[in-house]
């Protein structure tokens, strides 16, 4: 499976270095672009910067050189992770003044899979009329709300309840979280 794992300069970093940990490249085409300010922000999220798995690659949001920037190209899934509500807006109303952009601007219009998970609170009604636009578009919306059922009792524990919810929606395998009401061993 050819994935784009896209991130924006939304608080989350650790929402989508837990994506990328969980996606082999060995066993799946991983790519990876940031927005303008996903850098910044993940200065201060994830200590060390991001880690990216060898075979991993990564493209520059300034580029309309990226493969996944046209049509007769594009990957299997794209995941915004985390997905700022900007990037949510532009996507919803086709605006594709970058790479970023454009990539999900395809993955509409050809009907692939389109996973963004906004992280945002309170929502005002620009925000959930944004997120009406994109579901009638066809995107799949997971914000970012984790689940406690399992008892998380680490922060990492908290994003895999919702990397887990992604990577469900995206079709990769997982054991991150015991599903509800599952047996244990």
């Amino acid at each position: 499976m050819r994935i784009l794992v896209a991130i924006t300069g939304a608080s989350g970093s650790l929402y989508a270095q837990r994506l990328l940990d969980q996606l082999d490249p060995a066993r799946h085409e991983v790519h990876v672009m940031l927005s303008q300010y996903a850098p910044q922000v993940m200065a201060e999220e994830i200590p060390g910067g991001l880690r990216l798995a060898p075979g991993v690659t990564s493209h520059g949001h300034r580029s309309m050189n990226v493969p996944f920037a046209s049509g007769s190209n594009p990957p299997d899934v794209m995941v915004v992770i985390p997905c700022s509500m900007g990037t949510l807006g532009r996507i919803a109303h086709g605006l594709s003044s970058d790479a970023m952009l454009r990539c999900a601007d395809v993955m509409l219009k050809e009907r692939r899979k389109l996973v963004l998970v906004p992280r945002e609170t309170p929502l005002s009604l620009v925000h959930v009329k944004n997120f009406e636009l994109l579901l009638l578009a066809g995107a799949t919306l997971i914000p970012a709300n984790p689940s406690y059922y399992t008892r998380p009792a680490s922060v990492q524990d908290v994003v895999d309840t919702v990397v887990a919810r992604v990577l469900d929606h995206v079709g990769v395998p997982h054991s991150l979280v015991a599903r509800w009401r599952e047996e244990q061993d």
